[in-house]
């Protein structure tokens, strides 16, 4: 493989996955509108004699993407580009249903023109890969979601992702696309917008603001690192079954409050606060988030009995790693919260009845 077109490629795991790609020497042309968790500078160090284009444009514009097509001939494309915070689908769920609904049909639509005009042997090595998430199935109590579970979404954010993964799917039924849907846990490592958990709960204590947690913070989720996500993403494209979804996870069953507790233990390790007293001391329970699903959970063994694939970093590890990166690059998030991210909650006008 040489080329892959990768939506919303400036973004947290797109990003990472360009870097994945270009390390294996897979050139990648980059589309992303560069809404406000877009940023250029997550693809800053890409090795040279790499092919690389990055290109500022929305999924939304099919005649855009059909030139990138036909000027670049990928062998895959790999769709990234998505709203996908939930508490943002809370406040404005139209903008998800725009890029996550709407912005998939005219990815497919165009892929599909592509597919169809290419020759026989490229068109038998052709795949479109849709990266989604966990969150499609709901909330589980027992046992773990597979690839055969039931959808039942909680969250505009998950409605449209699921919505998604189904226009993907009719596509190869109906179509014959070679399409494949991965589902994913809650990732977490380097250039991750910092809305999100793990960077949230970092550069507040880091700031010395209080650490929300929601609800009584025993929500508990499936945590991948963002590296093992791109290498089983690759390993999907490379030798998935067109058609087929396949549920990517790291290590399961662990609380919010538990992760945000171990994130405050290892800044007391490696930056102490000046007064002495322990990170976890700013912890600060909030009301919780409107239809907050209790716990995901994911059985990957399909991706390891059929490629082969496991998570490869602890998460442990991994949220190691993870502090160390955004202790070690304060500039990548200072210009960020300069640009106008406050670190506010969001998702609550809609809902009166929050505080």
């Amino acid at each position: 493989m040489t080329t892959i077109l990768v939506t919303g490629g400036a973004g947290f795991i797109g990003s990472n996955f360009v870097h994945r790609a270009a390390s294996l020497g897979i050139g990648t042309v980059v589309l992303d509108a560069l809404t406000y968790a877009g940023n250029r500078a997550n693809l800053d160090g890409l090795p040279a004699g790499v092919k690389h284009v990055f290109v500022h444009g929305s999924i939304n514009d099919r005649p855009l993407v059909a030139r990138l097509l036909d000027e670049h001939r990928p062998e895959a494309i790999a769709n990234f580009a998505a709203e996908s915070h939930v508490d943002r689908s809370i406040e404005d769920p139209g903008a998800f249903v725009r890029t996550n609904i709407d912005g998939t049909y005219e990815m497919l639509e165009a892929a599909h023109a592509y597919w169809r005009g290419l020759d026989k042997a490229a068109a038998g090595k052709f795949r479109f890969l849709h990266v989604s998430t966990d969150e499609v199935y709901g909330s589980i109590i027992d046992g773990r979601f597979n690839e055969d579970s039931r959808y039942a979404p909680n969250s505009p954010y998950a409605a449209s992702k699921a919505a998604s993964d189904h226009l993907v799917r009719a596509y190869h039924r109906t179509y014959g696309l070679p399409a494949l849907i991965t589902n994913c846990g809650n990732n977490y490592g380097p250039r991750q917008f910092p809305e999100k958990l793990i960077p949230h709960m970092i550069i507040s204590a880091l700031e010395g603001r209080n650490l929300p947690i929601y609800g009584d913070g025993k929500h508990m989720r499936d945590w991948l690192y963002v590296e093992d996500h791109c290498a089983a993403l690759l390993r999907v494209i490379e030798g998935g079954r067109p058609g087929e979804t396949y549920n990517i996870g790291g290590e399961p069953d662990r609380t919010n409050l538990s992760i945000v507790e171990t994130l405050c233990g290892i800044l007391d390790r490696h930056r102490p606060r000046a007064d002495g007293k322990p990170y976890r001391s700013q912890i600060a329970f909030v009301a919780d988030r409107p239809g907050h699903d209790r716990r995901y959970a994911l059985d990957c063994s399909k991706l390891e009995r059929e490629l082969g694939w496991t998570a490869a970093v602890s998460f442990d590890a991994g949220l190691e790693r993870t502090i160390r990166w955004y202790l070690d690059n304060e500039r990548w998030w200072q210009d960020i919260r300069s640009g106008g991210y406050k670190a506010e909650r969001i998702g609550l006008k809609r809902n009166a009845a929050q505080p």
